[in-house]
């Protein structure tokens, strides 16, 4: 169970996530504003957030897109909870670094399992910003994966694109970690989203496409990395891959 934060402006809606949350066994606490959710970050740890798009003053992408710069809070787990759902929606939300992303209205179980299933991926994934000082020091005596220019360090949750830094939200490094371990195998969508949004929950293969969008427009110049083959999923252009 974890602690949870609920962002949204609609009482009904509020009370309703409120509601399951909790009887699922979440501590929650639910604001109505972006301003009121940064006060709760300033005041208290939080493993999740559930965010509306469309709040008083900053909107919920803006909200992601802050947590994600500031180094302590770039672990936390963010679902969008919006009645926008236009395809370009969901990849401007995922691009601002939402772990996933749910339109209204929704069914509550499934709410439920999609806030599960993000926390066990935060929880698995290395933690930068707790991460010892000399462990991370220590990363270039560990397995670091590289596929063409792309270097990827499972332990310190690093990727670089040549020299360039590339920030990952939890969903995007474990597409990405996935896609490597594949070693140039093709992975279907149903693949990815066993890794990607966690067993049984009910997706479809859109899902996993705006994430690989998403992705690849992170990665920039090694975008090309990541190979589509069509009617089928993607993988890791063979050639990339390095032992």
């Amino acid at each position: 169970m974890g602690a949870i934060l609920v962002v949204e402006d609609e009482m009904d809606v509020r009370e309703l996530v409120n509601l399951h949350l909790r009887r699922a066994g979440h501590r929650v606490t639910a604001v109505s504003s972006v301003e009121e959710a940064r006060g709760a970050l300033a005041a208290g740890q939080f493993d999740l957030a559930c965010v509306d798009w469309m709040l008083p003053g900053a909107s919920g992408v803006e909200f992601a897109r802050e947590v994600r710069k500031h180094p302590e809070r770039r672990d936390l787990g963010i679902v969008m909870l919006t009645a926008k759902s236009e395809p370009e929606d969901i990849i401007a939300g995922l691009e601002a670094g939402a772990d996933d992303y749910l339109t209204k209205p929704f069914e509550p179980a499934i709410l439920v399992a999609r806030v599960d299933a993000v926390l066990r991926r935060v929880r698995s994934a290395p933690s930068v910003a707790n991460a010892n000082p000399k462990d991370v020091g220590a990363a270039s005596t560990r397995e670091v994966i590289r596929m063409g220019r792309l270097r990827m360090d499972p332990e310190t949750y690093e990727v670089k694109c040549g020299d360039e830094p590339i920030t990952l939200t939890p969903s995007e490094f474990k597409l990405l970690m996935a896609l490597a371990k594949s070693k140039g195998r093709v992975l279907t969508r149903d693949a990815l989203i066993a890794q990607v949004q966690g067993e049984g929950v009910s997706v479809v293969g859109r899902t996993v496409d705006t994430h690989v969008f998403g992705l690849r427009k992170k990665l920039g110049a090694c975008a090309e990395t990541i190979e589509t083959v069509r009617g089928v999923g993607y993988r890791v252009k063979p050639d990339e891959v390095q032992a």
